[in-house]
């Protein structure tokens, strides 16, 4: 029976099989098919509000009781609220499973995500660097500690009776580990991406357009040391013309179409 699948995805496929150490490097978009909107796309937090000003982390610390006292109460920012809450009541789609799958047959080595909905987590992948943090942790801004946001409640049940929270090992303060505005890449995330980058050969840019640095320099970095970039986004991006191969639609049909090629191809290349 002809393959009808679509070039682009049969010579992604090809690409990643012939690659050694392949890392996708994840924006917003992936999470779109989850109800999650991106901050600058269509119905988007910042194309609301427009882009933050200033720089919210060293607002933070300046004054992080009343940071905290305002981040805790839902009323002061509507729009933020609810952006929250399309976050807390979103589910993994079938982009990140198949994220988990590629995973799973030890094809997908690493994950570096620029989201911090959890959601990779939460579909069953393990091997994920968060550089921009995580909503549902808490950080300790000196010494990097990090908590689940659940766990720390049930530790510390008052610890919003005194604000800041102080870290119980260096009485650092502690804030959402999502990184703000200003905020430097917490070390301990940065070095991880930079490792799985120097190892790659290969790199899938999925659902971002890679703008936003320090992540925006991943890709062209494994360019740079002679590996390929496969792009999966439904709009063309500055990476594009660079892309081995750029595959065009929604991630969470486009995903699971390449995980389907890479298995046809690795079954019939075992018959």
């Amino acid at each position: 029976m002809e393959n009808k699948t679509p070039k682009s995805i049969l010579t992604a496929a090809q690409i990643i099989l012939k690659s050694n150490y392949t890392i996708a490097l994840i924006g917003a978009g992936l999470s779109v098919g989850s109800g999650i909107p991106t901050f600058r796309g269509a119905g988007g937090l910042w194309t609301k509000l427009g882009e933050p000003s200033g720089n919210a982390y060293e607002s933070f610390l300046n004054n992080p009781t009343t940071w905290w006292n305002q981040n805790l109460n839902s009323k002061i920012d509507p729009e933020r609220t609810k952006f929250r809450n399309a976050i807390e009541k979103a589910q993994p789609n079938s982009g990140h499973f198949a994220l988990v799958e590629l995973e799973n047959i030890n094809i997908l080595k690493h994950q570096i995500t620029q989201n911090i909905d959890n959601l990779h987590y939460a579909a069953g992948s393990n091997r994920v660097t968060e550089i921009h943090g995580n909503r549902t942790k808490l950080r300790c801004t000196t010494c990097e500690s990090r908590w689940n946001r659940e766990e720390f409640d049930r530790t510390f049940p008052l610890w919003q009776d005194v604000l800041p929270p102080k870290c119980q090992t260096c009485s650092g303060i502690i804030k959402p580990d999502t990184v703000m505005f200003g905020e430097p890449i917490p070390l301990s995330f940065l070095n991880s991406c930079i490792n799985e980058t120097n190892l790659a050969d290969c790199i899938l840019v999925i659902g971002t357009s890679a703008t936003v640095y320090p992540a925006a320099g991943f890709p062209q970095e494994v360019l740079s040391s002679g590996g390929n970039i496969i792009e999966v986004n439904p709009e063309e991006t500055p990476l594009s013309v660079f892309a081995a191969s750029s595959v065009k639609g929604p991630t969470e049909n486009s995903l699971p179409k390449l995980v389907k090629e890479i298995k046809r191809l690795i079954t019939n290349d075992t018959v």
